[in-house]
């Protein structure tokens, strides 16, 4: 609170151009956006019900699927609405206060989401490598642990970058040309030395990326390497089927990231980095729902009995009248 009343700045207002540039698709483009964000609280809200409600799918996987479903949900929250918003109205503000917000929240569960996908990697490690032992060593305690994990250091990096830009001041046109406050677009049009805050981003993205890269990458070299070595095509095929989502999950996730982390900082680079960052907050948590529910057979199953269920249950109260 002291920060808050000894800056300044907490009284600017941003603008976040968003697609301003092409006013001939605002609505076109509302609609697009719209439709992903429905698919996105659906596909991912219903995931987190499926699982709640199906005994089949009380496992260490599920449970960790549940949570990535729980971090997507937010995560797209946080973005979408605003900019929905921004490709209807006129006034496309955000004040200092709101911008600050959406990046802490925002941050929060971007990490949590790089680090929940290598807690993944590491339970697919135990069961293809350990079956023997899965459920011994995956007890409700280490899932609780392995799922804390992320959400902690989301909170810890959230807080410690959010903390350095409050410090910064901002004076004169505060137009940001993006739809979501990220850290590199907030320094960009601060008045002040950015230096240690740009820095301190580097190390901690580049810390995230780095780790959970380390840690899928030697998970899945032991799988495969464990995968390589069973006798029977059908026990290698059985093992493959059960990574094939988490490894296409990761692939598209850490694909974007590092596409961004490659493109050059120019003026006409942020076309680019702004549909790289639609697809990393917006299309990304819509597409993770779908590629766990469509190549698993234990959660169509799920989802076929829960719909079975409900025609009868309301079949039943329809033939009482």
């Amino acid at each position: 609170m002291l920060l808050l009343e000894g800056n300044h700045s907490t009284g600017a207002t941003f603008t976040l151009l968003g697609f301003s540039e092409y006013p001939d698709l605002q609505i076109p483009l509302f609609l697009l956006f719209l439709t992903v964000y429905t698919i996105t609280v659906v596909g991912n809200l219903g995931m987190i019900m499926i699982i709640r409600v199906s005994p089949q799918l009380h496992t260490p996987m599920y449970f960790f699927l549940s949570h990535l479903s729980f971090v997507d949900f937010c995560y797209s929250t946080t973005v979408t609405p605003k900019l929905l918003e921004n490709l209807v109205v006129e006034d496309r503000t955000i004040s200092f206060i709101g911008c600050i917000v959406q990046f802490l929240l925002a941050c929060i569960f971007a990490v949590s989401e790089t680090f929940m996908l290598a807690v993944m990697a590491y339970d697919r490690f135990v069961a293809v490598c350990n079956p023997l032992l899965y459920k011994a060593v995956m007890s409700q305690k280490l899932c609780a642990s392995l799922v804390a994990g992320p959400y902690t250091w989301g909170v810890v990096s959230s807080l410690t970058l959010t903390y350095f830009l409050l410090t910064l001041s901002f004076c004169g046109s505060n137009i940001i040309n993006n739809f979501v406050c990220e850290h590199s677009v907030i320094v960009s049009v601060s008045c002040s030395d950015t230096y240690i805050s740009q820095v301190l981003c580097f190390a901690i993205a580049m810390f995230n990326e780095v780790s959970s890269l380390v840690i899928i990458l030697t998970t899945y070299i032991f799988i495969f390497v464990t995968v390589i070595k069973m006798p029977s095509a059908g026990g290698r095929q059985k093992a493959f089927s059960t990574c094939a989502s988490h490894l296409t999950a990761i692939t598209i996730f850490h694909g974007t990231v590092l596409f961004l982390y490659c493109v050059p900082n120019s003026k006409n680079s942020w076309l680019i980095i702004k549909v790289g960052s639609l697809f990393y907050t917006v299309v990304i948590p819509m597409l993770n729902p779908l590629i766990y529910s469509l190549r698993n057979k234990d959660v169509k199953e799920s989802v076929r009995k829960l719909i079975n269920h409900s025609m009868q249950f309301l079949f039943s109260q329809f033939t009482t009248f």
